[in-house]
């Protein structure tokens, strides 16, 4: 479902109003759901958001002996894709889309933000190479203020990336807003958005700290 009412036309944004990923955002939000369970719907969260953001993969047919014949049949073309987590958070979504493209390349971002601006910053980019012939898959479980994402989606821009998609659970409005103006060609796709950031920035009603939670540390 693309977002046109609020966010103004556009087809580069997606959220998935499926009940299965809707469910299992509302097992995520409840404080007292553990780290190992946490995890898992983290991993499960992925896989359906990103089988939906893989969708236009293209696609050759490729000469294929069935035990009744051969056939022509589709298989990915082209380079595969590489996966990037935002660190530390993002690492939790890593393996539900490797179990989608278990061949993909993963290479990661480490960004933090800084208590009092919320501004976000750089400290680890490591792309696998060629970037710019690959589908570029961004993981983070969380969009807020959108900094984080956005720089982060420059460093793979300024190393040659083109064909970038940016998948999260929950997103703020203003990190959807953000993400969107300043990157219109990125595809963005989202579990679900919430009402609002807060003082903090953090989300609300959001789910705590994603990073906190996947991980299990205060």
């Amino acid at each position: 479902m693309a977002i046109e009412n609020v966010y103004g036309p556009n087809d580069n944004v997606f959220v998935q109003d499926h009940p299965l990923i809707q469910h299992k955002i509302t097992m995520l939000r409840d404080k007292s759901t553990g780290t190992n369970e946490f995890r898992k719907l983290v991993e499960e969260i992925a896989i359906l958001i990103g089988f939906e953001a893989l969708h236009d993969l293209p696609t050759e047919d490729v000469e294929v002996e069935t035990p009744i014949e051969t056939c022509m049949s589709p298989m990915i073309s082209g380079r595969k894709i590489a996966i990037v987590p935002i660190l530390r958070a993002g690492l939790g979504m890593v393996g539900g889309i490797t179990a989608l493209v278990p061949s993909a390349k993963i290479g990661h971002i480490g960004m933090y933000r800084d208590e009092e601006t919320h501004e976000p910053h750089e400290y680890y980019c490591k792309l696998p190479s060629p970037i710019e012939e690959r589908t570029i898959v961004v993981v983070d479980p969380m969009l807020a203020t959108g900094g984080s994402a956005s720089d982060a989606l420059n460093l793979i821009k300024e190393r040659g990336g083109k064909n970038i998609k940016f998948l999260c659970i929950i997103a703020a409005p203003e990190g959807i807003k953000r993400l969107h103006e300043d990157h219109p060609d990125v595809q963005i796709y989202v579990g679900h958005v919430d009402r609002e950031l807060n003082s903090a920035a953090y989300i609300c009603p959001g789910l705590g700290d994603a990073g906190d939670r996947i991980f299990g540390t205060k």
